[in-house]
């Protein structure tokens, strides 16, 4: 069972991915898998609380200055839990050529004679949090935190355990529900995450390093933050302190709602460095649902790759400013391929729900139920066009189609600099299309713009190209910009160009 998890921040962005830029910094799972050799580290400092009259009694309220969270605390931490796991122990393979293996041999003590059948390893061991999501037993809490668990135990305030079931995950989301066989428990109260504010004063409780029942505060950071490789959470970003031991624990607005599942660090050393970031209660109760009916989590998908518009790719689509997800490339058979979506389109809005960037159209198809039917606003060819898809499953095995290549011949130079030559029969077939060219050779603008030898093009502002003439055709038509759509091993994106 991984205890630990880090991931370093995607070093470039490409097609099929929503990545940040490249950054030396990891986002850390919370695990507490190593709280003992961790502990040392800590450091001790006095400190001296400045603190307000509470204005209501049931929960922390400002009056003026700092909180005070001690209302919230007493009321809340009752239905904060923190969780034990045990994982499965790993198999130890003995090489008889270890030194150590003739001296077991030689006394008597029994050791494996095939490096293949090894021995079992100590059973790894995580600690973190969660919190009552009813009073019948249900429990909210990440799912990396019971990943791969033969054991998990829930512990209470009150010093009562409890030995729990996994009733199901999610790994996309991180989201987790558990059970125990207990009656008339605490349960949080929910808050709207819709409400929650830049700024506002929140708190968490959990088991940071092994430390039970401790609360950290702080402010929102910010909201609907995208992470690397997270593309169906909207984050709440926040800087109260969250450490190894607080995965799965609740984020609390001064009301005493629960707004968030604190999941994540972002971190350079392992530890919290002013910068966590916890799943909107809204996504994770969705989840849980799922997971009580159907036995998982079920997430929507459109079957399309997307990148972010930048100013350059907005004047070249004539789009009055940097807005919607821009569409590289649409599975052939996807519900977009249905519904008539096509690579250069850029998605405004889903059902209503504005698309800022490309960073909200994955997470507002993947926390949509399968089979749903939504209306999407998009711009092609300079006008705003409806289109209507029924979303699909995702992980449903959809693939690209593989077509016959063009056979037209004869590299041109075109006054974006680039020389191209029709793709072959096994590019064709590699790359699964049927129209494009290939890059031979660049130079001027195109390769200031980054386009290298070998890329394929397949669109000029959103027009497929099926010859070297079309694209020279296409680019002396474009005035001022242009935005090639280009096929790198397995990414596709656009790329904007300016003429001359």
């Amino acid at each position: 069972m991984k205890i630990t998890l880090s991931r370093t921040a995607l070093a470039a962005l490409a097609a099929t991915a929503f990545g940040l830029g490249a950054t030396a910094t990891t986002i850390d799972w919370m695990d507490h898998a190593q709280a003992a050799a961790q502990g040392q580290a800590l450091r001790v400092a006095d400190s001296t609380a400045v603190t307000t009259p509470m204005v209501t009694p049931a929960a922390a309220k400002v009056a003026s200055g700092l909180p005070d969270f001690s209302a919230l605390v007493e009321q809340t931490s009752p239905s904060v839990v923190n969780i034990s796991v045990v994982g499965k122990p790993a198999r130890v393979a003995i090489n008889p050529n270890d030194p150590m293996f003739e001296f077991f041999r030689r006394f008597g003590i029994p050791v494996p004679q095939n490096p293949q059948q090894g021995g079992e390893g100590p059973a790894p061991r995580g600690i973190g949090s969660g919190f009552v999501i009813s009073p019948d037993g249900f429990i909210l809490t990440n799912a990396h935190v019971v990943s791969e668990a033969v054991d998990v135990t829930v512990r209470f305030n009150d010093k009562r355990e409890f030995k729990a079931k996994v009733i199901g995950s999610d790994k996309r989301t991180d989201v987790a529900l558990i059970k125990i066989d207990a009656t008339n428990l605490p349960a949080v109260r929910m808050g709207n995450t819709d409400k929650v504010k830049v700024g506002e004063w929140v708190a968490a409780i959990g088991a940071p390093f092994g430390f039970e029942n401790t609360v950290t505060a702080g402010i929102v950071s910010a909201k609907s933050r995208a992470l690397p490789d997270e593309s169906l959470v909207p984050f709440i970003q926040t800087d109260v302190a969250i450490n190894p031991g607080n995965s799965g624990g609740p984020l609390f607005n001064l009301d005493g709602e629960v707004i968030g599942i604190n999941s994540q660090i972002y971190s350079r050393t392992g530890g919290f460095m002013g910068l966590s970031f916890a799943i909107p209660i809204d996504v994770a109760m969705r989840v849980a649902d799922q997971i009580k009916q159907f036995g998982r989590a079920r997430h929507a998908r459109l079957g399309v790759s997307i990148q972010p518009i930048t100013r350059e790719l907005a004047d070249s689509f004539g789009l009055d400013r940097a807005r919607g997800a821009l569409v590289a490339n649409v599975e052939q058979g996807s519900p977009a391929d249905r519904a008539g979506l096509l690579a250069g389109d850029v998605v405004l809005s889903v059902d209503g729900r504005d698309v800022s960037d490309s960073f909200d159209l994955p997470k507002v198809i993947g926390n949509l139920e399968p089979g749903r039917q939504v209306a999407l606003k998009v711009w092609r060819q300079g006008a705003e066009r409806m289109l209507n898809a029924t979303l699909g499953e995702q992980n449903d095995g959809e693939v690209l189609a593989q077509d016959e290549p063009s056979q037209e011949k004869g590299p041109i130079r075109d006054k974006l600099g680039l020389a191209v030559r029709p793709l072959t029969g096994a590019e064709s077939q590699q790359l699964g299309v049927n129209r494009g060219v290939v890059v031979a050779d660049v130079a001027g603008p195109a390769a200031q713009a980054g386009i290298q030898p070998g890329d394929a093009i397949l669109a000029v502002n959103g027009q497929p190209v099926g010859s070297a003439e079309e694209l020279a055709r296409l680019v002396d038509r474009a005035k001022g910009r242009v935005a090639l759509l280009i096929q790198r091993g397995d990414n596709r994106l656009f790329v904007p160009i300016r003429i001359g």
